[in-house]
This record gives structure tokens, C-alpha cells and sequence, in this order.
């Protein structure tokens, strides 16, 4: 072979040509490992973010079934609460002379039976009388002389589906003024009573 053909003989600027090109390369590549590495980062924060959202969305789609379950009933069980207040009305006005008949025993029963399969649906009756009157299970349609803040008599009962009130009790609230006929003594006494004088 010519010696010309073999091209120039190598330099020693050769070598470091080839280092200083290998050397960008590796600045190029750690410099796209790191914007992929960015970018992988920021997709696996969304994905984090984005399975957060669902779970947070499953909860609150099963509380709001359940919630949808527990009080699919309420409208039914308002409609029914005027038919049992009938009954306890009349059961309550039954006279002596007909209080044995094995017919108006026949109808506490149908009551109680009523009354327990309401219950076992998560109906609860709201108690009054004697406790301090609260806004969000009473509603004060009379004010009279007693013991003030206190329910001293129940008009209409009030019922629960699962804690949550569906009627409120409709009730007579002292106004902290003593009765007529009544020393204050008498009143002072009621005080730490639960059930209030009268």
C-alpha cells in the first residue's frame, strides 16, 4: 500500500477530540436522563394525585348510598307517623267499660306491632318532656309558666330515622315564670328534677 493512501499518521489532538465528544455525549445524556427522570417524577405524582381523587370519590359514593339506603324510607315513614299518632289518640281515649273488649286488645297489638317493626327500620322516638328544649329535635309552639328552657309538655311527638330528625316534637316551653297557685319553693325544687312540676 502507498503511504499516501494510508492517510496522515495519527496526532496526539486525535485522542482528545475523541474524549471531549464522549464527554458531550454523557453531558447530553445525563442531561436528558434527568428531564426523563422530571418527567417520569411528575407523571407518577399525578397518577398519586389522580388514584387519591378516586378513592376519595369511591368513599364518598359508598357513604352516599349507604346514606341514600338508610333514608330511602323517611317519606314512607312520615306518611305512616300521622296513622300511628291516630291510633295512640284512640287508644288513649278507649273508656274503662271498653278497655277488656278482646278487639281493642287486638288493636294495641296491631299498635305495638306497628310500632316495632318502625323501630326495628332505625325509627326512634324523640324524648321531651323534662329535657332542655333543643332547636334542632323540639319545636316551641307554647310558652308557659315553669321552669324556663325546659319542655314541660309534649303536643305532638317527634321521631328519628337513624339520628337524623324526620319530625321534630312539637312542645310547651317554661318561660321561668312560677305557676299560678304555686309557692316558688315548689319551683326551686323542680329545678334539679327531670320531670318538671305540674
Amino acid at each position: 500500500m502507498n503511504p499516501e493512501e494510508q492517510g496522515p499518521p495519527p496526532t496526539e489532538d486525535q485522542p482528545s477530540q475523541g474524549t471531549a465528544h464522549e464527554e458531550q455525549d454523557v453531558a447530553t445524556l445525563s442531561q436528558r436522563l434527568e428531564q426523563e427522570r422530571a418527567r417520569a417524577e411528575s407523571h407518577y405524582a399525578s397518577w398519586q394525585r389522580t388514584a387519591a381523587d378516586f378513592a376519595n370519590f369511591k368513599r364518598r359514593t359508598e357513604q352516599e348510598r349507604s346514606d341514600a339506603i338508610k333514608f330511602a324510607n323517611a317519606m314512607l315513614m312520615l306518611n305512616i307517623l300521622p296513622i300511628l299518632d291516630d291510633l295512640e289518640r284512640a287508644l288513649s281515649s278507649v273508656s274503662a267499660d271498653l278497655a277488656g273488649l278482646t278487639w281493642i286488645d287486638g288493636i294495641h297489638l296491631i299498635y305495638r306491632k306497628l310500632q316495632a317493626m318502625l323501630e326495628s327500620q332505625g325509627l326512634k322516638v324523640i324524648e321531651a318532656v323534662g329535657q332542655p328544649f333543643d332547636p334542632n329535635r323540639h319545636e316551641a309552639v307554647l310558652r308557659g309558666p315553669g321552669q324556663e328552657g325546659i319542655v314541660l309538655a309534649e303536643l305532638q311527638r317527634g321521631y328519628a330515622l337513624n339520628d337524623r330528625v324526620i319530625r321534630p316534637t312539637l312542645v310547651k316551653v317554661g318561660t321561668g315564670e312560677q305557676p299560678e297557685g304555686e309557692p316558688a319553693s315548689v319551683m326551686e325544687e323542680g329545678a334539679g328534677a327531670s320531670q318538671p312540676p305540674g
